[in-house]
């Protein structure tokens, strides 16, 4: 094990050029998927690797539940440790339990209620999902997941937007819907509360989403202009929405915030379909560089895992 066990929990920096740079020679939607992996596996990583330094740092404290052999001399001979560094990475893990839990508990809470305030609601159906139109002058349009799910939105929405802009609306939360976005938004935000270091991968993913919703609204319209004038007019009136894991049409941001980013990429040329960046471009080194420190940190805590296992598989009598 030694000191490779705590690479992984700091190998997600390396990730963080590629969450400045997503939006340079690569579809949202490639850069959505391709993030949220790399979230996802370096997230795993850091749990294998927390508990594997709890495991090994605590098994001589009197009392622990593991068994008597691990503590053995021929154990800690072969695998390095330290009481106080195991107590705290088991204190960490203890915590980033409860804040993954708490997370989802959240996150299901919130779909659960926003599912009973629309019950008894008039539905119209459409492609890719069911409109539930609120009657409240407050203007705000989001995505609701579930089976099946649901496409809601204010009376003061609607209204603030002109037809073509209502049916670009609808489209990108449509895609919402199709593309079960809210999966790549709770993954990321599982991720990032195992290690903070791959918060900028959460960030990116949500604005990759929007971005993907964005140019799925522009093919369905068949106008990126009256996609792009509707997120920007629902910028100025939106609220927020209700809940994590909710993919929202637009919310307000100063300068340079999402939305203005988003205009401008809407008002600009159609991106690339590719899924991978080309090599000679920052984008692409980025790129690079976040599997690299991926592929590191997998095999650092497959490593560490196995080490610890065949030490321990010698000396437990079977």
């Amino acid at each position: 094990m030694g000191f490779f066990v705590f690479l992984p929990l700091v190998l997600p920096l390396t990730a963080v050029p590629i969450a400045r740079l997503t939006g340079q020679h690569l579809h949202p939607r490639g850069a959505a998927r391709l993030m949220t992996v790399i979230s996802a596996v370096m997230a795993v990583c850091s749990v294998l690797c927390l508990g594997l330094i709890g495991v090994v740092g605590t098994a001589q404290i009197p009392g622990n539940p593991l068994p008597d052999s691990w503590s053995d001399p021929e154990v800690r001979a072969a695998l390095p440790y330290h009481e106080t560094v195991g107590t705290a990475a088991m204190w960490l893990l203890a915590l980033v339990l409860a804040a993954c839990l708490r997370t989802a508990f959240r996150h299901v809470r919130v779909r659960s209620r926003a599912r009973r305030a629309l019950t008894g609601l008039p539905e119209v159906s459409g492609p890719g999902g069911d409109l539930a139109v609120l009657p409240d002058h407050s203007p705000y349009a989001y995505a609701l997941p579930g089976s099946p799910g649901r496409v809601v939105v204010s009376t003061g929405m609607l209204d603030g937007l002109a037809e073509d802009e209502r049916e670009a609306l609808l489209a990108h939360e449509r895609a919402h819907l199709v593309h079960r976005h809210h999966r790549y938004l709770l993954t990321t935000q599982l991720a990032a509360n195992v290690n903070p270091f791959l918060r900028p991968l959460q960030e990116a993913v949500a604005f990759s989403a929007e971005r993907w919703a964005d140019e799925e609204s522009a093919q369905a319209v068949g106008d990126r202009r009256i996609t792009a004038r509707a997120v920007a007019r629902a910028a100025l009136v939106s609220r927020a929405v209700p809940g994590p894991g909710f993919a929202a049409f637009a919310a307000p941001a100063p300068a340079p915030g999402p939305v203005p980013r988003r205009v401008a990429a809407l008002l600009g040329p159609v991106p690339s379909s590719r899924n991978w960046p080309p090599a000679k471009t920052p984008a692409g080194l980025a790129a690079l560089v976040a599997a690299v420190g991926t592929a590191a940190s997998a095999l650092c805590a497959l490593n560490a895992a196995v080490a610890l296992l065949v030490v321990l598989k010698a000396v437990t009598p079977l």
